[in-house]
């Protein structure tokens, strides 16, 4: 059964927005277990085992309310893991054009950083890389189909080959199925690549691990 943000995404990755009324809701954990804010314009969602009554106490809100550090602290508890606030963007598989390149599949990376943090995050994950660097595809929250990118040489940035790259990534998506992708707002040269190999921002998201509710 598909989780019900995957519905959601789903229509806002087609243009169909929530409304902007400022108003949170509150929908079950990841099947992962993982916790979850997810944020459109002017409205919230919170993946997460609690009330809505005890979050609006908190001063949650579709305006920003929600990803303050007080509620991710709180969903959280003591000894849980607050992810980064990222952008969610998402592109749809490749015109024929991007077909010309197809990256090898590698099974020599699992030590990578890239590659374990992804694994920690999703299901499904397929690694393809070349000598300058990697892809990883996998199933993240709410069944997304997720890709990210990692150059082997931090040094060879701004050459052209983070859009490289995706766009070699995305010629492993099935031609117009969504792929989705989540970068730091700081991390303004993968920002800058993602747009430009044509994926659009959809909404911001913060992945929480919980700790004990004790």
């Amino acid at each position: 059964m598909a989780h019900p943000l995957a519905p959601i995404l789903a229509a806002a990755a087609d243009g169909r927005f929530p409304p902007s009324d400022g108003g949170v809701e509150v929908l079950p954990p990841d099947p992962s277990g993982a916790l979850a804010v997810v944020a459109f314009s002017g409205h919230a969602y919170v993946l997460a085992d609690v009330e809505l009554d005890e979050l609006l106490a908190r001063g949650a809100d579709g305006f920003g309310g929600a990803s303050k550090p007080n509620v991710l602290s709180w969903l959280a508890r003591p000894d849980g893991a607050i992810g980064s606030l990222d952008v969610v963007l998402v592109a749809r598989g490749p015109h024929q054009r991007y077909r010309s390149e197809r990256l090898a599949r590698r099974v020599d990376l699992d030590d990578h950083l890239r590659v374990r943090r992804a694994a920690h995050h999703r299901r499904d994950v397929e690694v393809y890389g070349d000598a300058v660097g990697l892809v990883v595809i996998g199933t993240g929250l709410a069944g997304r189909r997720e890709l990210s990118v990692e150059l082997l040489d931090p040094a060879s940035g701004g050459r052209g080959h983070g859009r490289r790259l995706i766009a070699a990534g995305l010629a492993q998506v099935a031609e117009g199925e969504r792929c989705w992708a989540q970068v730091a707002p700081g991390n303004a040269a993968s920002l800058r690549a993602f747009l430009a190999g044509g994926f659009v921002p959809v909404c911001s998201e913060v992945l929480i691990e919980p700790g004990g509710h004790g």
